[in-house]
């Protein structure tokens, strides 16, 4: 008769700890998860605006580039169409954003905040600017300024 297999077990502490070696020298790796560190603060305090990280960015972007296309704000935020077009219906549906005739292309429609947005969008900028603050209070100003420069280097 087969005897049965004790398992062996280490302190939760060790078996928590798994080799990570390989991983911390991934810039992959390491981005996402300094995004997680920071979008988590952001999910929390953005939840009293009920904006996401994207409804932020586009908000954001119209607010200082009134009139600006979907087509733009699909290409600097690096989104899909249809799923801008949803975002913005939604937008819309909060009272958030208007859309316009484009004055140089007929075809085009500017999206536009409205006075419920604008005021939306500076009071989220401001929260967004401190949670960023507080997310990343173990790097020194300078540092933090490296860190956004050598992340934009990646995708500029």
């Amino acid at each position: 008769m087969a005897t049965p297999r004790t398992r062996k077990t280490e302190s939760p502490a060790r078996s928590e700890q798994l080799d990570t070696r390989v991983l911390e020298n991934l810039v992959g790796y390491n981005a996402r998860r300094g995004w997680l560190a920071i979008s988590t603060v952001f999910a929390e305090r953005m939840a009293a605006y009920g904006l996401k990280q994207v409804d932020f960015s586009v908000l954001s972007l119209l607010a200082h580039n009134p009139g600006a296309t979907s087509r733009q704000l699909c290409a600097t935020l690096d989104i899909l169409p249809p799923n801008l077009v949803s975002l913005v219906a939604a937008m819309d549906g909060r009272g958030l954003i208007e859309r316009r005739p484009h004055p140089h292309d007929g075809r085009a429609v500017g999206l536009h905040l409205t006075a419920a947005g604008r005021k939306l969008v500076r009071e989220a900028e401001e929260a967004v600017v401190q949670l960023e603050l507080d997310a990343s209070a173990r790097l020194s100003a300078r540092e933090r300024e490296t860190l956004i420069g050598l992340l934009q280097k990646l995708y500029r």
